[in-house]
């Protein structure tokens, strides 16, 4: 397995996910050594440019217009103000600063507002990372011409149960994004949400769309759905908290050479879990009391876990080096 593989088919996909539990882990984490220092995890902080008000049905999203979710819809940030957090987020050791904007796809007179912030975060010595919805091909060569340095763009779920969970956007769609986004140069972060009543067999086929892409994702989210009120997946159960350490191995052995991030869901992990997913292959995070919209356990509760692993934090440039 030293070589990238694009062709995993489903049964050798289910195959490590049946593995006894420590061997599917010993496997992962001999193979993340191969590429990466074990001992060292690079951190992002996400800021919400614009809130609420999506048009979107996303089933789990507290943003969308169509859902009863209680969230106080904002505008645009200002400039000097996203400047002012990613500042913030550099003196806490965050290396990217990723902006967030509830839009189903961005005009170009937002989108220009965008390449403002991009340019000043990049100015700031910061990796820089957006998410803005679906972009055509011409707005992302523009999104690159200013610096940007990765998009992110989710598949959320599986081509099976992708119907379940948003209708307003296909699967296509969002390949279709993340095509235009890798031939503009790019780096690419895409990854899912567990826990939003799928099956395993969903999470097999998620990841092997992602492993199966032409080039792997840079990065790699792994999102534990946040269960909010007044949304559709509210109350569903809950993933089990080994099978979603089993999915971050199985993830980092499909990928090996991808960041592998432990997103969304921290804040109801034990530490005990996030060491299991760290030693699994999970390799990022994001710092900060917020994701979003949703909760995150803060910088100080972050870097206590830290020191009782060992774990240190990339520079940007080791962060850059690692995409490279």
């Amino acid at each position: 397995m030293n070589s990238l593989r694009h062709d995993w088919t489903r049964d050798e996909i289910a195959a490590l996910f049946e593995q006894p539990f420590n061997d599917l882990l010993f496997q992962a984490h001999q193979l993340h050594r191969r590429y990466f220092d074990p001992n060292r995890v690079q951190v992002s902080t996400l800021l919400s440019i614009k809130t609420g008000a999506c048009p979107e049905d996303c089933a789990y999203c507290s943003q969308s217009a169509r859902n009863a979710a209680e969230l106080e819809r904002e505008r645009l940030l200002p400039l000097a103000e996203v400047v002012e957090k990613a500042r913030a987020a550099k003196h806490n050791g965050a290396s990217r600063f990723c902006m967030g904007a509830a839009w189903r796809n961005p005009t170009d007179k937002n989108l220009d507002k965008v390449i403002e912030m991009v340019e000043a975060v990049h100015a700031l010595g910061l990796e820089t990372c957006v998410t803005l919805g679906m972009l055509t091909q011409q707005q992302t060569q523009r999104l690159k011409q200013a610096g940007l340095d990765y998009y992110n763009h989710n598949l959320d779920t599986s081509p099976e149960y992708y119907g379940d969970i948003i209708t307003t956007r296909t699967y296509q769609d969002r390949l279709d994004t993340l095509t235009h986004v890798r031939d503009a140069g790019i780096n690419v972060c895409c990854g899912g949400i567990v826990g939003m009543g799928e099956q395993q067999d969903d999470r097999i086929s998620l990841l092997q769309q992602l492993a199966n892409l032409p080039q792997h994702p840079e990065s790699v989210p792994i999102n534990m759905l946040v269960q909010i009120e007044g949304t559709p997946l509210h109350g569903v159960e809950k993933i089990d908290a080994l099978d979603f350490v089993r999915t971050i191995a199985v993830a980092r052995m499909l990928m090996p050479a991808s960041t592998v991030r432990l997103s969304a869901g921290r804040s109801e992990m034990s530490d005990e879990m996030q060491a299991l997913c760290f030693f699994a292959g999970a390799n990022s995070i994001f710092y900060g009391d917020k994701l979003l919209t949703t909760t995150n356990p803060d910088e100080n509760q972050d870097r206590k876990l830290f020191a009782r692993l060992g774990i240190n934090q990339d520079t940007v440039e080791q962060a850059q080096v690692s995409a490279a």
